[in-house]
C-alpha cells in the first residue's frame, strides 16, 4: 500500500485509489503520516485539526475520526490497525507501506549525487521522477496547525530546491532554448529566489540574447532592492559580469 500526500490525501492499494471526503478526517491522517513512526500527542492533534478554538467534546470527536480511521486502513487479513494508540497520543506505523515524500526525498538525494558526479543524464531523469510525485499543494484551506503548515513549507522549498537542480543538469545537457521560458514563469513566480535569475541568464546567454539576459539582472537587481534592500548575491553579480566579458566559461561543454 502506497499514502500519497504530496497533493491531497490519497492511499493507492494495486489499482485502487482511495481518498478520504471528511476533511477533518482528511488531516488528522495526514498529520499521522507526516510525523509517520513518531507518536503525536492529542492536545497536537486537536491544534491541527481544529486550530486555536477546538469544539468542547475535541478529545471525544479526535477519538471518532480515529477510529474512522482505522476501519478506513482495515485490510483483509490484517490483525492490527497501522494507527494505534500510545500515550500521550497516536501513532501511525508505516511497516511495509510506502510513503511518497519518503520516495520523494530518496529520489533527490539521489539526484543530487548524480549532479555532484556530473553524470547529468542520469541526474535529469532522477529529478523528474521525484517531481511526478507532486500533484497539487498539500490542503492549503485547512491547514490550521504547525506541523501540517511546517510540512507545506518544508515541501514547497523542496520542490523548488529539485527544480533548481533540474535545470542546472539540463543546461549542462545543453537544453537552454527549451528552459527560457518556464524559467520567465519561476522567476516571475520566485522572484526572490536569485539561483532562478542565474540559471535564466545563462540560458538566454547561450541562445545568444545577451541584452535579454542582462536585462534579466537589472530587474532582479531592482526587486532585491526594492523588497529587501539588498544587493544580487555573489553568483548573480559574477553571472553579470561573466556576460558583459563574453567569459568562455559560459559557454556550452557537454559531456561525453
Amino acid at each position: 500500500m502506497r499514502y500519497e500526500i504530496m497533493g491531497p490525501l490519497r492511499v493507492v492499494e494495486g489499482e485502487r485509489k482511495l481518498t478520504i471526503r471528511a476533511r477533518k478526517i482528511e488531516v488528522l491522517l495526514t498529520v499521522l503520516l507526516v510525523r509517520a513512526d513518531q507518536v503525536v500527542p492529542i492536545d497536537q492533534l486537536i491544534a491541527e485539526i481544529w486550530g486555536e478554538y477546538p469544539p468542547r467534546r475535541a478529545i471525544a470527536g479526535l477519538h471518532v475520526y480515529v477510529s474512522q480511521i482505522r476501519k478506513f486502513l482495515r485490510r483483509p487479513g490484517q490483525s492490527e490497525s497501522p494507527v494505534l494508540t500510545r500515550p500521550p497520543g497516536y501513532v501511525l506505523r508505516l511497516g511495509p507501506d510506502h510513503l511518497d515524500f519518503h520516495c520523494f526525498e530518496r529520489l533527490v538525494c539521489e539526484g543530487r549525487d548524480h549532479l555532484r558526479e556530473r553524470r547529468y543524464q542520469q541526474a535529469t531523469a532522477t529529478f523528474e521522477s521525484a517531481l511526478d510525485l507532486w500533484r497539487d499543494p498539500l490542503l492549503d484551506d485547512v491547514c490550521h496547525g504547525p506541523i501540517l503548515e511546517g510540512f507545506q513549507t518544508w515541501l514547497k522549498e523542496a520542490r523548488l530546491e529539485c527544480i533548481e537542480m533540474l535545470t542546472d543538469s539540463r543546461l549542462m545537457l545543453g537544453r537552454h532554448r527549451e528552459l527560457v521560458s518556464d524559467l520567465y514563469q519561476l522567476t516571475t513566480e520566485h522572484p526572490l529566489r536569485e539561483a532562478l535569475h542565474r540559471q535564466l541568464m545563462l540560458a538566454l546567454y547561450r541562445c545568444g540574447r545577451r541584452a535579454d539576459a542582462l536585462h534579466v539582472y537589472q530587474a532582479a537587481r531592482k526587486t532585491l532592492n526594492e523588497e529587501l534592500g539588498l544587493e544580487p548575491c555573489r553568483a548573480l553579480q559574477d553571472m553579470q559580469r561573466a556576460i558583459l566579458t563574453s567569459d568562455d566559461r559560459l559557454e556550452l561543454h557537454v559531456p561525453a
